[in-house]
Formats: C-alpha cells, sequence, structure tokens
C-alpha cells in the first residue's frame, strides 16, 4: 500500500509542497518516497511506498516508462499482473521488464494498450496518477468499487491531488473553505458521501471513474470505465440459471481464485477474523489454499454484549490457523479517540474505527498485509434494515400514497410526535416507495438536520437514486449501500485506520468477478428462513460446522454512548460542545447541540449524532 499526490501549474516551491504532502501520509508508505518534476515544471507527483511486491529499487515510484513517455505514481495492487505481464511479453509489447512489480507491467500496459483498454483488464484495488509526457495529459484512476481513496480539485490556480485530504490541506495558498452544504448530510450518515469532500471545491473521485486532464490543467473531464449500477441492472437481466448448489459452488470458486490472487506478496500475509460469516469464509478459504497455518486476527471487549473474540477463538482452532487475540480496554479505547481527527483527514464518524484501528495495530506486528471479509452483507443481503424494509413496505403498500401522505403529516405534526415511536412511525407512512422508505428510516432524527447553521439540500447517491432501478425491493437497498454506505463508509474506515499502522488491507469479496456474479443471484439464493447470505452461508459450512456459526451477531462496535458517561471521555467531549467555542466556530447550532448533549446526560436519550458532533468538533478543533 501507499499513498500518492501531486500538482499541476503550481508556481510555488514546488520541491517544499510537495515533501510537506508526502510527509503529512508518511504512515501509508513508511519504506521509501520519491517526487518526479516535469521538466518544465508543470507537473509534480508523489509517492510514499509501502513496500508489498518487489521490495527492491525496481519497484520505486514515481517510476517512468521504459520509453521515458510516461510516468505513474500510484496506491494498490494488480492482483493480475502476472497474466498482464506474460501478455505483453507474448505480444512483444515489451522485451525484458526491470523488476518483478505490478507497477512496473501496469505502466507498460498503458503505453501499449492505452489507458481505457488497460484498466479494463485489471483486477485491483488502486488509485493511480499517470503523466503522459507527450500529451502533456494527466490521468487518474480509482478502483471499481472504491477501496483505495483519491481526493482531486483546485488549490488557489493550481490542480491538486493525494490519497489523503489533508495532504491537500497542507499546501501552500490553501484557503479553500468547510463545506457548509455538505454537512447535514454528514451529521445523517456519520460520513461525507462522494463526490463532496468536507472542503469546497475539493471532491472524491468516484470508484470506476477516470479522470484526465490536459494543459493547461484548469479543466477536467470524468469517463467511467465501470459501473456498480449497471453491474447490478445487467446481472439482474441476466439471472443465474443454475441451481442453489450449483450457486454456491460458483461463488466458492471465485472466492478461492480471488483470494489466491490476493494472497500474493513478498512480506507476511494474514487475515481479519471477527468471528462472522463473512470474515469466517474468507480465512477458511485461505487456509484451504495455503499449506502452513494461516495467521488470523481479532480483538476481544470486556464488554460481552460487544464481544465475539470466544467464537473467533473456536473457529480459528476448527481451521487451524495461527490465531492472535487482544482483548482491548475502555483506557485502550480512549487513547485512540485524539488520533481520529487527523487519522480520517476529514470528519468521520463510524463509533467501529476505534476497534477497526486497534485490530490494525496488533494485525500489522504480526503481517503488513491482512485479508479482509468485507462486502458480504451488502452482495449477499446479510443486513437486518434489508428484512426490516421489506416488512414495513409490504404493510404499507396496500394504502394509497395520497392517504399516507396526509396521515404521516397528521402524526408528526400532533401530541404523538413527542414519543419517539411515533416520530419515527409518522416519518416512515409518508414514504413513496420501498427506496424512500429506506432513505427515510436512515433520518427518522429531526434534530440531525437542525445541527447546522447551513442547509440547503445537495443532490447525492440516495436522493438520486430511482425508485424501483432494480425490480427487487432488498437487491435496490444492496445496491444503494454499494453506491454510497459501502465505499464512503466501510472501506474508508479500513483503509484509514489500517494505514495509520502501515498495513495493507485486501478485500476479496470486493473482486470484480465476485461482485459481478454476486449481483446475477436471484434474492431467493441470498435470503431465507429470516437469515441473510444463504449462498455465503453455504460455502462456509463446507469447512465451519453449522452449530459453530449459529448464533446472534454482535458486530464489531464499541459501548460508545457508555463510555461517554465516564468522567475523562465525558469532559474531553464537553470541551469540544462549550458553548462558547460553538458560537466563535460559527458553524453548528448551539442551542441544538447542548440539547442534545442535556438529554443525554440527564435523561440518558441516546442519539448517535452526539458522536458525530464530537467527530466533527475533534476535527475542526485540530485543523485551527
Amino acid at each position: 500500500m501507499c499513498g500518492i499526490a501531486g500538482f499541476c501549474n503550481f508556481t510555488g516551491d514546488r520541491q517544499a509542497n510537495i515533501e510537506r504532502m508526502k510527509e503529512r501520509m508518511h504512515h501509508r508508505g513508511p519504506d521509501a518516497g520519491g517526487t518526479y518534476i516535469s521538466e518544465d515544471g508543470q507537473v509534480v507527483l508523489g509517492h510514499r511506498r509501502l513496500s508489498i511486491v518487489d521490495l527492491s529499487e525496481n519497484g520505486a515510484q514515481p517510476m517512468t516508462s521504459h520509453s521515458k513517455r510516461f510516468v505513474i505514481a500510484y496506491n494498490g495492487e494488480i492482483y493480475n499482473y502476472k497474466k498482464l505481464a506474460d501478455k505483453l511479453i507474448e505480444e512483444k509489447k515489451i522485451a525484458v521488464f526491470r523488476g518483478t512489480s505490478d507497477t512496473e507491467v501496469l505502466l507498460e500496459a498503458f503505453e501499449a494498450y492505452g489507458v481505457e483498454k488497460t484498466i479494463a483488464m485489471c483486477k485491483g484495488m488502486f488509485a493511480i496518477s499517470l503523466y503522459d509526457k507527450e500529451e502533456k495529459t494527466l490521468y487518474l484512476l480509482r478502483d471499481r468499487v472504491g477501496e483505495k481513496p483519491l481526493y482531486y480539485g483546485m488549490c488557489g490556480e493550481s490542480f491538486v491531488f493525494a490519497s489523503d485530504v489533508g495532504c491537500i490541506a497542507v499546501m501552500d495558498g490553501f484557503h479553500n473553505s468547510i463545506c457548509r452544504e455538505v454537512l447535514d448530510l454528514y451529521f445523517v450518515h456519520g460520513y461525507i458521501p462522494a463526490p463532496y469532500s468536507i472542503y469546497e471545491g475539493i471532491y472524491k473521485l468516484e470508484p470506476g471513474t477516470i479522470l484526465k486532464i490536459k494543459y493547461p490543467f484548469n479543466k477536467w473531464e470524468t469517463i467511467t470505465y465501470w459501473s456498480m449500477k449497471e453491474a447490478a441492472y445487467k446481472g439482474q437481466k441476466d439471472l443465474f440459471k443454475g441451481s442453489f448448489q450449483e450457486a454456491a459452488d460458483e461463488l466458492e470458486r471465485l472466492l478461492k481464485e480471488s483470494i489466491s490472487g490476493q494472497m500474493v506478496a513478498d512480506v507476511p500475509v494474514g487475515a481479519f477474523l471477527s468471528a462472522g460469516i463473512d470474515s469466517s469464509t474468507i480465512v477458511a478459504l485461505m487456509q484451504s489454499l495455503n499449506k502452513g497455518k494461516v495467521k488470523s486476527f481479532t480483538i476481544g471487549m470486556e464488554e460481552k454484549d460487544y464481544n465475539e473474540a470466544v467464537y473467533a477463538k473456536e473457529i480459528a482452532q476448527h481451521l487451524g490457523t495461527e490465531h492472535t487475540e487482544l482483548y482491548i480496554t475502555d483506557k485502550d479505547a480512549r487513547e485512540v479517540v485524539p488520533k481520529l481527527g487527523e487519522m480520517f483527514g476529514e470528519p468521520f464518524a463510524d463509533s467501529s474505527q476505534i476497534p477497526t484501528y486497534l485490530v490494525s495495530k496488533m494485525t500489522r506486528e504480526h503481517v503488513t498485509v491482512s485479508l479482509s471479509g468485507d462486502g458480504g452483507d451488502e452482495l449477499f443481503c446479510g443486513y437486518t434494515s434489508y428484512f426490516s424494509v421489506e416488512r414495513i413496505w409490504n404493510k404499507m403498500k396496500g394504502v394509497p400514497y395520497f392517504i399516507r401522505k396526509p396521515a404521516s403529516s397528521l402524526v408528526l405534526h400532533s401530541p404523538l410526535a413527542k414519543h419517539p415511536i411515533y416520530k419515527v412511525k409518522g416519518k416512515l407512512l409518508g414514504a413513496k416507495g420501498p427506496v424512500s422508505l429506506y432513505i427515510s428510516s436512515m433520518e427518522t432524527e429531526p434534530l440531525a438536520q437542525k445541527i447546522c447553521l447551513t442547509h440547503k439540500e445537495i443532490p447525492y447517491k440516495h436522493n438520486e437514486y430511482k425508485e424501483g432501478f432494480l425490480d427487487e425491493t432488498n437487491h435496490n437497498i444492496m445496491l444503494m449501500n454499494m453506491l454510497m454506505y459501502h465505499p464512503d463508509d466501510i472501506l474508508v474506515k479500513v483503509d484509514r485506520t489500517a494505514m495509520a499502522v502501515s498495513l495493507e488491507t485486501r478485500v476479496p469479496m470486493l473482486d470484480k468477478d465476485v461482485v459481478e456474479f454476486a449481483w446475477r443471484l436471484p434474492i431467493d439464493y441470498k435470503r431465507g428462513d429470516g437469515l441473510g447470505k444463504k449462498v455465503l452461508r453455504e460455502v462456509l459450512y463446507r469447512y465451519v460446522p453449522k452449530e459453530m456459526m449459529e448464533r446472534p451477531k454482535k458486530g464489531f462496535s464499541i459501548p460508545i454512548n457508555k463510555w461517554l458517561c465516564q468522567k475523562e471521555i465525558r469532559m474531553w467531549a464537553e470541551g469540544l460542545i462549550d458553548k462558547k467555542l460553538l458560537k466563535e466556530q460559527g458553524l453548528l447550532d448551539p442551542d441544538v447541540v447542548l440539547k442534545m448533549w442535556d438529554d443525554f446526560i440527564t435523561r440518558g436519550e441516546w442519539r448517535i449524532q452526539i458522536w458525530y458532533i464530537l467527530m466533527f468538533q475533534q476535527w475542526l478543533t485540530q485543523i485551527h
């Protein structure tokens, strides 16, 4: 894993600025750092390297192609690079490679086949910057699902990009304001959805997208080379015709193929094991492919309601992995909190960021690469919210919308709305269809959109999603999650926390072939008897006894509301939401913030927005 940064058309001290940007993301690549400055000074590329494949200088970046035409700085891994290398040799596009890195193969493929054709052939996770010296054109490319981050935009008159938005913020001349318009979305979801960032004029490159910008580097265009929406639509129009067992056979084959490619590295490789269906499947298949013992890692918690380490240990013993576990305390978690603002670069408030960081930190003491089970819930219908939406919609849909809408308004403006349950029911009653019902289910807290002093509705993945885009209710919600929640929350959490300790994470379920196959499966193959991930469970039960997995899922979360009541962390929180401080900052409504806090402290009414506010305030106080 690595970090990249760069800029075009910058008139300041290029060397000093690129060094400052690289230093800001040193944790993403502690092994080495390189810089490329074009002869005319117009294009600057910077790279921090975490050596995974070809640990020699032959893998150093930025790297120039054999012909000297192209220069690349990239973050990620191309898992099928050996096949691509063989193709280049066989077709005599290149005589010999200098080293054995995927970077060199990728670079020569770009020159031989062009940008779009090459990236379509690649399987991997990546954020790439590629400069064509002959055409004076810079390309930025992001992987299909959004595993690797890539920010871009304008800093004054200069075009800038980086793996970490914090790298952009340290540039000379960076005065971009906080994007107030996106704050309402942040306080509903706890993260900032792409293409937005916390700064005006700075954006996240969408997954599956190529950005192209030519000299004089003031206008860009984007091209979609792969679309999750298109993959889902095509898949559902071409459903898998085989039996359930044949579907499980094919899924097992595809996962094994993906895992086999992702276990390749010149450094030690392991896997997270949380005792859930997803990570257990990945570890089970890894062990079946491995001659030695796979290294597996989990963390436990003193809070029994949040602890799955005991089950993870049982699974590890059954599979025969070399298992390591760490039990964390309140003190361990509290020590992480001050690091979170800088770790994420912009406000981010999924509280499982804390245990994810701690398990990554422990894992990094033993390996440099760790495989993860992320993606199973979104691709194979695992979340209980999918069932809830369908169940509620089936109850509502018999009542015409022209009746439900005024009934919703009546409930919300009646004394009943004082009770949280009726407030939620009133909100849901006004939904036009299952998609809007799902959106409404996440926006039931009326104070969430009153936290920020500025309010403006802006387009984003949810309010742009068309009701009935896919025929089946669950698949629509799963697709919405894969478009926003998964890349902008789950993958951000895993990437930033792991890279904070220089650990590379890989996600086998996000392999292109696995994703496209998952979208071809009928819903009956994904859920049944009140359980999701039906076909994934079938694969897992070939390696782990069913009885070992049949227990309530506890999730990878922490009791943050309990911890905030403890003296030390409560003092930290109250310092961040001091009324005078909030007024001076001029971004949040002090009365709304303090009402939420008072409701929590005096009446025990917990709202997740409290954590969202604290993470925003911590980030804000750290950058100012």
